[in-house]
């Protein structure tokens, strides 16, 4: 390890000696008209073929030997801007591009550039803004990240109208989900048929499928980085919508011309208020909604320090008639950055973050009564650096610690006025990292980035560890005290990826990535639902780890307007876990039924975008397959995961045909999910049981679906300056039954046989909604 840190500062002060000739220029890339910061921007300097790009804050940093360039600065969707800049200092330019937009009432920001798709240093990565989704049909007709990133090649849906995804065979929880670098660990509103993240107070999603930088970590398969907008810096606007099932608004300005803004943006469903109008008095005592609240601010207090405060709140409420049975849950994160610049190469972001999930559900029927509630806290401190050392070193090294506090489950029973309760013992842990990377620009044509990440994972007191026997007894305790610490593990997570560009237009990309995951997220069930819950690992449960290794080709037509890339991909899984049979989420003690094996992934996917035109849209396909062994199922032999998904097909198309009629549409067809069925039938004393052979043997339907969408824009109102548009959308445009779940009963016709129950939500949705901004 000393080795090793010391071949990093070794390396670091060559490639400073190396440039002490050059100088520095370096600045920030915004927009002229909102401030909003231009993530991926581009400065080049053509005589000396050398460039950089902005980070996500929209700094760049470039080293250039003395004399007088003319620099580009370049964005899509904005006009290039070209300065004559005498370099014999080191300075600070800022870039403000115009929109290329006609109508500038209406930014639309992108941020890549147009050859990012074979150039980047990067692969397996999607990224969407919500101005390239807002046209999309979609259900009950609100736009939604998370749903529209499942129509990417290699994403896997959680079912019908889910939120939830899985990426490259990986389980849900193998998916770190950052909104503004906060952890969330629910995902979902209404059981899974909205996203907690609300897309008028989102500027960017990026979703990187297992080759993350090595500033990522704590998941195995991907990481999904949520950026919100920061505000307008120049005026005031507003955004509000009504739709079938919900109402929004947004408003953004400045807090000092230029220097500092804001933005607050809410949402709320309304199922409720149409069930006080039944007739039903049970009905019209219950409530079923959900809302959430989004802010953040920025102020800058000079060039060279900015700070940023954001925050999240979301719940949802179901409760039936005054709380006979109810469930409650929800998110809140916040966080607070400070950017520092301490010379034109050294760039730093700190960031504090907090985050909590937690969930109750529960009855009250007078006599009998019940209450369970689990909780996951999260308090972390991260410092992340990036020194530009040269136009050809890019390095980023930092470190991170979180502090997690787990509560599994809390049950309170009540029965004829006597209560009792039962607590899983609430657990304390370290997690903390310390990575470094590198961008190495060997020449035009070849691009390394190597990385390393070291990890560490701690159990702390006030605590108890257990020993186990066979029949998932405690055999032995071992006490620890507040501050003693215990299970300690480490990972050492090599990561590395080659950039080789062949020809002027296509690059082949190859790379390796280990990761380590030490939370785990339990499961009763084969779908995840908000009444899983979160768990460390401990001296019974290991950390999980994975190795994957992808390589890919990237290509584009037509002068930049047709992308295509062809990835292929193996992941090995280690320690993944699940509950053995007779276990339970609510069972005391419920690290003794879980069982950890092995499993592996590998897949091909394809994705062709024409993202120019009136015309743009998407076509992508993944061919995979996932399996998973355990020593205590099916013998040790393998078996399709639920996560398997053979064939995954999306297209997705939008046609704006004028100022006022945009169309869009999509078509989804995918392999059943693996499930386990019933082989046959027994009688125990008189009753039927259904008798199971191989896990996951079986498979659902498949499912395909057509969704429609329209837009029609009533234009600007000149005199009152607001503009306004009418969305409809049809979601299962040929109302295709596609089954949700699928039980089993004993049939009433054949007493004695058992038949199968196909369950299906929804046949088709129409929506409409209507939008104002001003």
């Amino acid at each position: 390890m000393k080795k090793s840190l010391l071949g990093c500062l070794f390396l670091l002060l060559v490639l400073t000696v190396s440039a002490q000739n050059k100088y520095s220029l370096s600045g920030y890339f915004k927009d002229k008209f909102t401030g909003e910061d231009l993530i991926g921007a581009t400065i080049y300097v053509k005589s000396l073929k050398t460039g950089a790009t902005t980070n996500v804050y929209g700094f760049y940093s470039i080293s250039l030997p003395q004399g007088e360039y003319e620099v580009s600065g370049s964005y899509i969707g904005y006009e290039l801007l070209m300065k004559k800049i005498k370099v014999d200092k080191d300075k600070t330019i800022n870039f403000n591009l115009n929109p290329t937009a006609q109508n500038l009432e209406e930014v639309v920001i992108t941020s890549e550039a147009d050859d990012a798709n074979f150039r980047n240093s990067e692969m397996g990565i999607a990224t969407l803004k919500p101005s390239e989704i807002s046209s999309l049909p979609v259900l009950f007709g609100e736009n939604d990240i998370m749903k529209t990133m499942q129509l990417k090649a290699g994403v896997k849906s959680g079912g019908e109208g889910k939120s939830g995804f899985s990426v490259r065979g990986g389980s849900s929880d193998q998916n770190l989900i950052l909104l503004d670098e906060s952890p969330v660990y629910n995902a979902s509103h209404l059981m899974g048929f909205f996203s907690v993240f609300n897309s008028d107070a989102i500027k960017e999603a990026t979703l990187i499928k297992g080759s993350s930088p090595a500033n990522y970590g704590g998941r195995l398969s991907s990481v999904m980085d949520i950026q919100m907008k920061e505000g307008n810096l120049y005026s005031y606007h507003g955004e509000g919508g009504i739709g079938s099932i919900l109402s929004r608004f947004t408003f953004e300005g400045p807090i000092k011309k230029g220097q500092g803004s804001f933005i607050v943006s809410g949402r709320r469903s309304y199922m409720d208020l149409f069930m006080k109008l039944s007739d039903n008095s049970k009905e019209a005592n219950s409530e079923i909604y959900f809302y959430d609240f989004n802010m953040k601010a920025n102020y800058a207090i000079n060039k060279n320090n900015r700070i940023f405060v954001s925050g999240y709140f979301g719940r949802d409420i179901f409760s039936y008639n005054n709380d006979d049975f109810y469930f409650f849950w929800g998110n809140k994160t916040t966080t607070l950055r400070w950017n520092h610049i301490f010379n034109p190469k050294l760039f730093l972001n700190s960031t504090i973050m907090y985050s909590k999930f937690n969930y109750s559900l529960g009855f009250d029927m007078k006599t009998i009564s019940s209450d369970v509630t689990s909780s996951i806290e999260d308090l972390a401190i991260k410092e992340q650096f990036e020194y530009y050392a040269s136009p050809l070193h890019k390095l980023s090294f930092g470190l991170s610690a979180i502090r997690h506090h787990f509560n599994p489950g809390k049950i309170k029973f009540g029965i004829n006025g006597e209560n009792f309760e039962r607590q899983q013992e609430v657990k304390n842990s370290i997690e903390g990292a310390l990575y470094f990377s590198d961008e190495w620009k060997v020449n035009e044509k070849l691009t390394l980035y190597p990385g390393i990440r070291l990890s560490y994972f701690t159990s702390i007191g006030p605590g108890t560890l257990y020993t186990y026997n066979e029949d998932n007894e405690i055999e032995a305790e071992e006490h620890l005290k507040k501050g003693d610490n215990a299970d300690t593990y480490y990972g050492l997570e090599p990561r590395f990826l080659v950039n080789y560009q062949l020809t002027e237009n296509s690059s082949l990309k190859t790379s390796y990535t280990r990761n380590y995951q030490y939370l785990h997220l339990i499961a009763q069930s084969t779908t995840s639902t908000p009444m899983d819950i979160w768990y460390p690992s401990t001296n019974n449960i290991k950390p999980q780890y994975s190795d994957q290794y992808a390589l890919g080709y990237f290509r584009n037509f037509m002068d930049n307007k047709l992308e295509l890339s062809v990835e292929v991909y193996y992941k090995d899984m280690y320690n993944p876990l699940v509950l053995e049979n007779g276990g339970s989420i609510f069972t005391e003690n419920v690290e003794a039924w879980l069982t950890q094996g092995k499993g592996r992934s590998y897949g091909l996917e394809l994705s062709l975008r024409k993202k120019k035109g009136k015309f743009t849209g998407w076509i992508s396909y993944t061919l995979s397959r996932t399996e998973m062994k355990f020593d205590d199922i099916d013998k040790g032999a393998w078996f399709p995961s639920r996560y398997d998904r053979t064939h995954d097909i999306s297209i997705v198309a939008t046609y704006d045909l004028n100022k006022r009629w945009t169309f869009s549409g999509n078509w989804v067809y995918y392999t059943g999910d693996a499930v386990t069925f019933p082989e046959g039938k027994y009688m125990i004393d008189g009753n039927i049981a259904n008798y199971y052979t191989s896990r996951n043997g079986y498979r659902m339907p498949d499912y395909h679906r057509l969704d429609f969408g329209a837009i029609y824009n009533l234009g600007i109102n000149k005199k009152r300056k607001y503009k306004s548009f009418y969305k409809f959308s049809l979601y299962n445009v040929y109302g295709r039954r596609n089954a949700y779940s699928i039980s089993f009963r004993e049939s009433k016709a054949n007493v004695g046989e058992m038949e199968a129950v196909r369950l299906s939500l929804f046949s088709f949705v129409p929506s409409l909604s209507y939008t104002i901004k001003f």
